[in-house]
């Protein structure tokens, strides 16, 4: 995901976008705690995109 396809979006979308991350940042960190998960690399990954899409919406308002 990249800033400037965010910053095209308008705040309610970016607002879906953000739910969407945490919970996936959330089922992540639950498969890690429980051993499941392969590829730890995606913890950071959704961690850099929660942080794109409140920077975009930062800068929407």
């Amino acid at each position: 995901m990249k800033y400037s396809d965010l910053a095209e979006k308008t705040a309610a979308e970016l607002q879906a976008m953000l739910k969407e991350k945490k919970t996936e940042l959330f089922t992540l960190k639950i498969k890690q705690k429980m051993m499941q998960l392969t590829n730890t690399g995606e913890l950071r990954d959704a961690k850099k995109d929660i942080a794109r899409i409140n920077t975009a919406l930062t800068a929407a308002k």
